[in-house]
């Protein structure tokens, strides 16, 4: 069982987008390839499809179609390989560019040649494209097949239909797919701020228990060096200047650890005016490096507002992990704390 500084907190979702992404791709790739197939069959005269193939142009196309969509099937196998990837957008494109160019030529020939009804397949293109570009896509894919439609089949008493079906398609879809994503962006954002708020200060803005015993964690194993700081001065602070004047004390406080660390460590805060500094990779050297740099920075003058000036300094125990060593982070935590107690009473005798 984990104490209490020991307890971690569940890491933010970040797999949402590229979960939502590998769901259009393995939904493409099905339904692509049973265009793929379905149009195969077409093309070699098989079925009730091969009624809208019926001359060598026809099926010519249809057979460049199923190499076509062949290709869209390997930019989208790649796609939902890496959905995280900065190329994803350019594979999605592609996709929407190759799907939207075959089914305008295959509807388009078939309207020309036969007699069937084939139009409504430029359906799927504008809802795929609404899926990956919103309303944005679903605009432009009806667009272009509209346009390619009216060029290769002029005259076609089919292009009132094609028109306000496409659009209401485009605008239903493309208006869902739209909320869809602001809608989990705002999701995202809320938790992101939710384990902010789980892993931080919400005064000092500094790492809390749980994500210093996360930090912790990532370090096992190797040598760790902790900092257990108790400012000296802060109850009179608070005393004599108020609880507000001691939360700005404290906030400085917590700026100038993180500057005094630089990248040598993380510093968090416990609670109170106590504050703990984790240095991954510490040994007494650089433990004693640090303190020098946060003692300076911490005994400077802090203005608290209204042109009063305070100044406070600051206890401190050290404990040191070697490498290989078991001691987790609770009993380093102990043994600074000790350490610090001590650093503490020696000062008040000596004052």
């Amino acid at each position: 069982m984990r104490t209490l500084l020991q307890r971690s907190v569940a890491p933010v979702d970040d797999d949402a987008l590229p979960r939502r992404r590998r769901t259009i791709e393995t939904g493409a790739l099905v339904a692509r390839s049973f265009g793929m197939v379905s149009t195969a069959v077409a093309a070699a005269g098989i079925g009730a499809g091969a009624a809208a193939v019926a001359s060598d142009g026809m099926r010519l196309v249809c057979w460049l179609g199923v190499a076509t969509m062949g290709l869209s099937n390997i930019l989208c196998y790649l796609a939902r390989r890496r959905p995280g990837s900065r190329w994803y957008p350019w594979l999605s494109t592609g996709q929407s560019v190759i799907d939207t160019a075959t089914i305008t030529a295959i509807v388009a020939l078939a309207s020309r040649e036969t007699a069937e009804t084939t139009w409504p397949l430029l359906a799927p293109a504008i809802a795929v494209a609404a899926l990956r570009h919103r309303m944005i896509g679903a605009l432009v894919v009806f667009a272009a097949t509209t346009l390619g439609f009216a060029l290769l089949v002029p005259g076609s008493h089919e292009l009132f239909y094609l028109v306000v079906v496409g659009f209401m398609i485009a605008v239903i879809t493309g208006t869902q797919s739209s909320a869809l994503d602001r809608h989990l962006r705002v999701l995202d954002e809320t938790r992101r701020a939710l384990h902010h708020q789980a892993t931080h200060d919400g005064l000092t803005g500094l790492p809390n228990r749980a994500h210093l015993a996360a930090y912790a964690d990532r370090h096992a194993g190797r040598p760790l060096g902790v900092l257990l700081l108790d400012l000296n001065g802060f109850k009179q602070v608070n005393d004599e200047h108020g609880h507000a004047a001691g939360d700005v004390l404290l906030h400085e406080v917590g700026a100038r650890l993180t500057a005094a660390l630089g990248g040598d460590g993380l510093a968090g805060r416990l609670g109170g005016d106590e504050f703990l500094v984790l240095l991954p990779d510490g040994d007494s050297a650089a433990a004693a490096r640090v303190m020098v740099r946060i003692r300076d920075t911490i005994r400077r003058p802090v203005d608290i507002g209204d042109g009063r000036v305070v100044t406070v300094g600051v206890s401190a125990g050290v404990a040191l992990r070697a490498a290989g060593g078991d001691a987790d982070l609770d009993a380093l935590t102990a043994e600074a704390d000790a350490g610090m107690y001590r650093d503490k009473r020696g000062r008040t005798v000596a004052a």
